[in-house]
């Protein structure tokens, strides 16, 4: 081989390497805050931080690697530090956050203690705060050694051609862009689908390869080669372990977080789906419970309570039920209530399409005695031939609805709590004030509005965005729902007489329900004294603001005790 064919060959395994590389180290921000934000519950914060982190550990480790004397040497051993990192920190950080959560239950149930002397102060909340930060930590060590690829590679590339390259960091830097901007569309389009544990062996392959190939064409520049080689294959090894089997690993140390016993669990490309069981005793059904992202959704043994609640006054008040519109709600638990009332036409939207197939089609995805008892809860109303389901963001679907001329005499806006800033705007001026084009003047719209009592001030801040967004009438109410505690739903009317007006009105409950009856919804519509007396200064959720969440994520982070 020529001297020219020779260099041309070393320049394109350095410059495709980096641009590999890049887009390994972008997948790993990813990853990394992909599943921080499951575990911590911000997920935008999470990845802002998490960026921000990186950014400055591969600034600390460009300026490390000049301590490097063999670049060569110096790169092998980076790529497989940077391997054994990528394919073990989720791992590590779920197996961490299972211990801490899991050892003052052991040591409670070793030495017989109450419930309310369970060890979590002191040491306990010590280890459980850093094991909620591992992955800020993996996030610091991961950017550190990223960040000596560049030098690295630089100088491998004039070691190579044996002179000073002019546009060496120009060519580098370069094929660094290009291969973070197809790491991305990597992690978009197929990582984002699969399981976490398995997108972070393939990429640290990608990692461990570069060093391989390395190892291969400059064989002869490197020290220690059989202990490189030898790594190499126990890393190898080590991350096809993972593959195959680190999902089922960090599935269970993820069911050890959960009280009951965990039935099922899945990912879909939105959200972690998880059902739990509890036996009841012979004599009794078991408990069903749903999560989403590790929150209760909801129960079987009261979820008809926070149903009702959500669909009742709404239907009750509305002047006709024919055609009604939910947004969310894709387990098909308020729809079920819906129907009972005569509905003629229901159109529901959710985002995740896998959550509305497991739970339209349980027989088909989920164990026999779980798909049996889902059945049974919403009594196939999903599938019922009144129902048109939509698979798709509200946000924008809802704009279809418009242009379609479509007119709802009921709307339930079933979410989850704003815990996230993708739910924030769904919460929104913008997003009520569209939902007010579709409902018909004489119509009712209801929307749950997570915890009068541990998130107030979220709770009535949803109340004045709904009466931003030009309805007439504003009222809030609330209730105990056991497995949530006290929780709360707004109504609004956009004409004529207030939702509370025209339930009075009534003399009972046009659709019995086995739980609530029309006095104590009545009777929920009370507040404590002086509950609204600050009411202005929660202020109103416009698009952007992020009101409601911040709002909201205050309210549980005082609750929990956790202090920034």
């Amino acid at each position: 081989m020529t001297n020219t064919r020779r260099l041309l060959l070393d320049d394109t395994i350095l410059i495709l390497t980096m641009a590999v590389l890049a887009g390994c180290g972008l997948i790993y921000e990813y990853l990394l805050s992909h599943y921080a934000g499951r575990v911590l519950g911000v997920m935008e914060s999470t990845i802002y931080t998490m960026i921000g982190l990186m950014i400055v550990s591969m600034g600390l480790g460009a300026f490390a690697a000049r301590k490097i004397s063999c670049p060569f040497n110096g790169f092998v051993w980076l790529e497989a530090i940077i391997a054994l990192l990528g394919c073990s920190a989720i791992l590590l950080i779920g197996g961490a956050i299972a211990a801490t959560q899991l050892l003052p239950q052991l040591i409670a149930d070793t030495f017989l203690l109450p419930p309310d002397a369970m060890p979590r102060g002191g040491l306990f909340q010590s280890l459980s705060w850093l094991a909620l930060k591992l992955p800020y930590i993996f996030g610091v060590l991961l950017g550190f050694f990223i960040g000596m690829e560049i030098p690295l590679i630089a100088k491998i590339r004039e070691h190579v051609h044996q002179k000073h390259l002019q546009h060496n960091l120009g060519t580098i830097y370069g094929a660094d862009y290009i291969g973070a901007g197809i790491g991305a569309a990597i992690w978009v389009i197929f990582l984002l689908a699969i399981d976490i544990s398995k997108a972070g062996a393939l990429t640290a392959a990608l990692n461990l390869l570069a060093g391989t190939v390395f190892i291969t064409r400059f064989w002869h520049q490197l020290k220690w080669r059989k202990v490189l080689v030898s790594l190499h294959v126990l890393l190898g090894i080590i991350m096809m372990v993972v593959y195959q089997f680190g999902n089922g690993w960090l599935n269970q140390m993820n069911n050890l977080l959960y009280l009951d016993k965990v039935v099922y669990t899945d990912k879909t490309r939105y959200q972690q789906l998880t059902f739990t069981e509890r036996n009841m005793g012979l004599e009794n059904e078991s408990v069903i419970s749903f999560y989403l992202n590790g929150r209760l959704q909801f129960s079987s043994i009261d979820e008809d309570i926070y149903h009702g609640y959500l669909v009742y006054p709404v239907m009750a008040s509305s002047a006709r039920t024919d055609k009604v519109l939910i947004i969310g709600g894709g387990d098909g638990l308020a729809l079920r209530d819906v129907l009972k009332w005569g509905a003629k036409e229901v159109t529901l939207i959710d985002l995740d399409k896998q959550l509305l197939d497991i739970f339209s089609k349980p027989s088909e995805h989920l164990p026999a005695p779980l798909a049996s008892k889902l059945t049974q809860l919403h009594q196939g109303s999903l599938t019922d031939d009144r129902v048109t389901l939509m698979p798709a963001d509200a946000f924008i679907a809802i704009d279809q609805l418009i242009a379609n001329r479509q007119h709802f005499d009921a709307i339930l806006v079933d979410l989850p709590d704003p815990s996230h800033p993708d739910l924030n705007k769904l919460y929104s001026v913008n997003f009520y004030a569209r939902l007010n084009q579709l409902l018909s003047s004489d119509g009712v719209i209801g929307v749950q509005s997570t915890s009068p009592y541990h998130a107030k001030a979220s709770f009535i801040a949803i109340g004045n965005t709904l009466k931003a967004a030009n309805f007439l009438h504003v009222e809030q109410y609330h209730d105990n729902v056991p497995s949530f505690g006290e929780w709360g739903w707004s109504i609004a009317s956009k004409a004529g007489l207030s939702p509370s007006q025209r339930l009075n009105q009534l003399t009972d409950l046009p659709i019995e329900h086995n739980w609530l009856t029309l006095p104590l919804i009545l009777s929920s519509f009370n507040f404590p004294q002086g509950f609204y007396d600050e009411q202005e200064q929660y202020g109103i959720n416009y698009l952007g603001s992020h009101t409601i969440y911040q709002l909201h994520q205050q309210a549980w982070k005082d609750q929990q005790g956790i202090v920034q």
